[in-house]
């Protein structure tokens, strides 16, 4: 059984943090890997109980680190715990990580790179030493907001052109274009798409499709909607260009997607 719960940020992150996360899964044979679902987010998580692999091939594997910094993701990829789960993590808007790192964050798409890496290896083994040593929930949200509030303080602010071209294409669930978003002002589309990759981690493009792809799949999970209208309705062109989309993100088509034992952690995540 999962058990998966969310929680609301302190107002002052709320437009940075989208909410933080709990996860426990306790261990089972019979439980299968599960894929994770690229969802427009970078999230900071916590593994408190044991390891983790992802699935680099069919058969290969790799151990995810303990306290890790998961980039944006432009592929699904397999997970599978190799005992119980127990996890907590920050879900970061799409502009909100760039605040708190000078990283440019192209360089951590499609990868979990250690909080040590970062943050340095003292404020990193201090924060994930603090994470895994606090009692509850209540007390890890404490800690990690006491250390957001402080690095946020020491690093500049994402520029305002990648800001307003997240927030154009959140309202409007990644369908808006780029020509739309800036209207007059194309001039500064090389400059937008320079800094869209450094602070957002992929381009304008890309963020797009990963975040109409996750209202298709809202629509989906709903379970209300035909498939041409769930197309329809999120702007795909018809539904071939969305059983495409969809298959190029997730790996199957969205009817395959539907109880497949494989999903089932990706679907917890919409409830």
């Amino acid at each position: 059984m999962m058990d998966y719960q969310t929680f609301k940020p302190h107002p002052d992150l709320s437009a940075l943090v989208k909410f933080y996360w709990t996860l426990e899964v306790p261990f089972d044979p019979n439980n299968e890997k599960q894929k994770i679902i690229p969802d427009g987010c970078i999230e900071m998580t916590f593994n408190l109980k044991d390891k983790i692999k992802k699935y680099i091939s069919e058969d290969e594997f790799v151990v995810h680190p303990d306290a890790m910094i998961m980039g944006q993701r432009t592929k699904s990829y397999f997970i599978e715990p190799l005992g119980d789960v127990k996890s907590f993590a920050i879900c970061f808007y799409p502009h909100g990580f760039a605040n708190f790192v000078n990283t440019p964050l192209e360089k951590l798409v499609d990868k979990e790179t250690p909080i040590k890496d970062l943050f340095g290896k003292m404020d990193g083994q201090v924060l994930e030493q603090k994470i895994d040593n606090a009692s509850d929930t209540e007390e890890r949200i404490e800690i990690i907001e006491t250390f957001l509030f402080d690095k946020l303080n020491q690093h500049s602010t994402i520029e305002n052109l990648v800001k307003t071209t997240v927030d154009a294409l959140l309202i409007t669930n990644g369908s808006s274009s780029i020509h739309q978003i800036l209207k007059e002002d194309l001039s500064k589309r090389r400059q937008l798409e320079r800094n869209f990759k450094k602070q957002i981690g992929i381009s304008p493009k890309q963020l797009g499709r990963v975040l109409r792809l996750q209202s298709a799949l809202q629509m989906l999970l709903d379970d209300k909607e035909s498939l041409t209208t769930i197309a329809y309705e999120s702007e795909y062109f018809d539904q071939a260009h969305f059983n495409k989309d969809f298959k190029e993100f997730v790996g199957t088509t969205p009817k395959e997607f539907l109880g497949n034992k494989n999903m089932e952690l990706s679907t917890l995540f919409y409830k």
